[in-house]
Order: C-alpha cells, then structure tokens, then sequence
C-alpha cells in the first residue's frame, strides 16, 4: 500500500511529504518529497542589495533567525576584508547562543508533544519567554530579530541589558533539570525511543547530516571547536561537543538537551567577556552604496541544526550575482529515505520528530 503522510497531516512539521510503500505495519520504501514551501529566496538575494538579503536569509529557519543573518555578514565581511569592532564580535557570539537555547527549547518541548507528553511543552515556552524577552528588548524583534548588519550589529546594548540577560540564562539553566525528570525519566517516552531510528554514523556522513542529529550518531564534529568563528577560538574551555554513540531518537533528544546546558555557559563566558571589555563601537560606518569586490567566497556557522554554509558570488555590483544557500535541514531530512525503511509505521512519528528540522529551511 502506498500511503502519503502529507503535505497537509498532522504527523508532519508544516509542509513536508512523505511517500511511504508499506509491506503490513511495516515501511518497505520511503520518499521526502520537498519544495511545497519554496520561496525562492536565492533569487531573491540576487535582486536585494547587501543590506537587504539579511531580511530574507532570517526567514527559512524561522527558529534560528539570528544565527541565519550571522552567516550572510560573515560571508558579506568576509568578501570586503572587513574587520569587525571585538565588542561586536563577543555580543554576536553571545547573541547566537541565546537563539541556539531558543531553538532547542522548541523541540524540547514539541517532541514529547508529539508522543503524548503535553506538560514539556509549557515548560519550553515559559523557559522561551525568558530569553524571549530579553532579544527582544535588545532588537526589537520575537522572531525576525534583523540585528545584525554588515560589519557589526545595529546598535549597543540598553543600560542594564546585561544583568537581565544573565538572570534569564540563569533561571532556564536552573529549570532544565524539569527536562530530564519529565521526559528523560519517562519509561514511556523510553520505550518509544530507545533503539528507534537508528541512524548510521556512515549514513549520516552520506547524507551530509550535521548538527545534533549527526552528533548523536557519533561524529563528532563542530565548527565552533574545529573551525572557529567569531570568540568561539577563545571559549574553547566553555564549548564541549556532546556526542552519542546509539544514533536513535533518545540519543538525539539527550544532544539536544545537553547542548541546550551548553548554550548557556557558553553565553555566561561572554556575558563576563564583555563585563571586562571597555566601551566602544558594535559596528563600522559604511558607504552609502556598498558594492563587494569581484569574487567569491564560502561562509559557514554551525547554526542550532546543523551546518549553515552561504557561498557568495560577486561581480563588483551592489547586489550579490549569486548567493548559494546551504541549509541543514535540506540534508538532514535527506538521510530518512534510508533509515524510514524496515521501520515501523507506528514509529515513523518519532523518527520524524526527532531530526528537529523546520520546513522553510528545507526549501528556502
């Protein structure tokens, strides 16, 4: 029987397809069939200036938008050669790690839901609030924050910013353990997990699979600690690259959540770091027409998901001519065409749910 799961069901995360051939109760073959939610925003950026793109390159991972705009300067400053003020360097970093707990705390909480635990998911969006509310005193935004801006960010911080900051962090780091007593604790939530969905550490590697679904499958890999970018050279005591072995759906939920705890030391090593930095300017004054040098360039950021790479195409005009966006979720979602087969139907929900993917950054 073949049995469409989508583009419209409950079991799937917005408008993804799934084509499953089912032999009994059991998957014999499975398709992602994706672009239901295609934008086209790489042509887009083709007809934006280099201040404009960072609007459209917030939006596929709607969860992660501050880490998305970091990966379009990155690539932009990289093109010009262009220095960036070190308070702006450690405020991005901090501002980063605030976003990958944000998006965290969303799957955190939507997974469980999605097995039949609903209690996780008001404790995710209280901790959300939190951190919520302090983005969006410094930038104005809940979800699109647009602070970011080629050669530093949009403005300093508001007076005082800093130690609400640090409380917030302080207080999701304090109730994270409700995470392991509710979920991780649950002999349910267990046995709907342990040993399904095994992904394969050489099938992630195929597949291009990265971030903390390639983590709990063994490869232990991470750009912040293999290939630093902005501080992340200098917090190479705070950042620790958790990894599992078993590659199934607890293995992923328990990444997850312990890269959560890490988020947030990793934000309170550059909430110190700025305490200690003297005032001074978070961005550089640029000409009013902002043309890149003829070339190209690659970019990438270990974003919340997975690896973000951006390559730009330049011809010396004040648009990009080609500006390729490489998303984690495209590739991660990839590899369920290998690993959905031979499992059950019953199960597909919880393999699905835990390879923490949002649409829009599968089809751009």
């Amino acid at each position: 029987m073949v049995l469409n799961i989508g583009p419209q069901h409950p079991s799937t995360h917005g408008v993804l397809r799934l084509r499953l051939v089912l032999d009994g109760e059991r998957i014999s073959q499975a398709e992602p069939i994706v672009g239901y939610m295609h934008r086209g925003a790489e042509k887009l950026f083709e007809a934006r200036d280099y201040r404009q793109i960072i609007v459209l390159a917030n939006r596929h991972d709607w969860l992660s938008a501050f880490s998305n705009e970091l990966g379009v300067v990155l690539a932009v400053e990289r093109m010009l050669g262009m220095e960036v003020p070190e308070r702006a360097v450690w405020l991005r970093t901090l501002l980063a790690e605030l976003n990958r707990a944000l998006n965290h705390l969303m799957f955190l909480g939507s997974y469980p839901l999605e097995l039949g635990g609903i209690t996780p998911m008001f404790y995710a969006f209280t901790e959300r609030e939190d951190l919520q509310h302090v983005m969006e005193e410094l930038s104005g935004g809940r979800m699109h924050y647009m602070f970011n801006r080629v050669g530093g960010l949009k403005e300093d911080l508001p007076a005082g910013w800093t130690g609400r900051a640090r409380d917030a962090v302080a207080g999701v780091r304090g109730r994270l353990g409700r995470f392991d007593e509710l979920v991780l604790g649950n002999e349910v939530f267990r046995a709907r997990t342990r040993g399904v969905g095994v992904l394969d550490a050489d099938v992630a590697k195929e597949y291009g699979v990265s971030g903390p679904i390639a983590r709990a499958s063994g490869l232990d890999f991470d750009l912040r600690r293999d290939e630093p970018y902005l501080a992340y050279g200098e917090l190479g005591s705070v950042v620790r690259v958790i990894t599992r072995t078993e590659g199934d759906c607890l293995a992923r939920f328990e990444v997850l959540l312990e890269q959560t705890r890490n988020a947030l030391e990793i934000a309170d090593a550059c909430l110190d770091r700025l305490a200690d930095l003297p005032p001074g300017p978070v961005n550089q004054r640029l000409p009013k027409v902002l043309k890149a040098p003829e070339g190209a360039t690659y970019a990438w950021t270990e974003n919340p998901l997975g690896l973000n790479g951006y390559y730009l195409v330049s011809k010396g005009e004040k648009t990009p001519y080609r500006l390729k966006l490489r998303s984690a979720s495209f590739n991660n979602i990839q590899a369920l065409g290998q690993l959905l087969p031979g499992t059950l139907v019953a199960d597909m929900v919880a393999i699905l749910g835990s390879f923490f993917f949002v649409v829009g950054d599968i089809d751009k």
